[in-house]
């Protein structure tokens, strides 16, 4: 299996080279990451600055821009086609709205447009502070690759999974799961710098609302894997002939 792998935490993360370690065992892998943390960056492209692709082992580059960019270069390291597309292993979740700015899951996402299976692996903790069972989150990924040719329609295939940050044994299972939805981000932090000029930090994301049974928030707390199907169609299918009538009413001429 040829496997192109991403990030958006940076070439050096200790996530993407566990990954690059587990998956080296079991086929080809490409490794292209961001030279620097680009946690946030969605699927932002780098369109009006030059791209430049720097080796840093064999198989192994970064690239000064975002996580979609590094999907776009690494693909053209390729003589033939890859597989499939690797995004992780994040250093924290990507569930619900987190995957609106997830630059993790842009990376699966563009490599979807591009044409080709991909997950999004993100490790989340269970309470506070830092993860560390990146171990784990490896395993989770080795443990679905062989059924991956066995998915419906695997061309279309976005997975975003989020593994609990505990070790293997203590994990309860996987159960497939929807977006669960947070509450609104908090305030936007005001604060000065040594010239006394103001500065502002984005607030940190809100705790989560829709979290009840069925979601992937629900179930990482229950201590499973999560596993929910993407798609990149963002209509809202329901809402299309209501619309249409609202239009209707509304006497608008082109």
């Amino acid at each position: 299996m040829n496997i192109l792998l991403s990030n958006d935490d940076g070439v050096n993360a200790p996530g993407i080279n566990r990954l690059r370690e587990a998956l080296i065992t079991v086929g080809d892998v490409i490794t292209v990451a961001p030279d620097q943390d680009c946690s946030g960056a969605s699927n932002s492209l780098t369109l009006r600055n030059p791209l430049r692709l720097t080796q840093h082992a064999e198989h192994v580059y970064s690239v000064n821009g975002t996580p979609t960019d590094c999907v776009h270069l690494g693909l053209g390291l390729y003589a033939h086609d890859p597989d499939m597309v690797i995004s992780g292993i994040n250093a924290g979740a990507n569930m619900g709205d987190d995957v609106l700015y997830s630059g993790t899951v842009a990376a699966a996402m563009e490599g979807r447009f591009l044409g080709y299976p991909a997950l999004a692996v993100s490790l989340a903790a269970v309470g506070r502070g830092a993860v560390s069972h990146f171990d784990t989150a490896a395993k989770v990924v080795l443990q679905l690759l062989p059924q991956v040719q066995a998915y419906p329609d695997s061309s279309q295939m976005i997975l975003n999974i989020n593994v609990p940050d505990v070790p293997w044994e203590q994990l309860r299972g996987f159960c497939v799961t929807r977006l669960g939805n947070r509450h609104r981000s908090e305030p936007v932090i005001r604060a000065h710098d040594p010239r006394g000029r103001d500065i502002f930090w984005i607030g940190p994301p809100g705790d989560a609302a829709d979290a009840g049974e069925g979601t992937d928030f629900h179930a990482v707390q229950a201590g499973y894997v999560s596993i929910t199907p993407l798609h990149a169609d963002l209509t809202r299918h329901s809402a299309l002939a209501a619309t249409a009538r609202w239009l209707e009413t509304c006497h608008v001429a082109a």
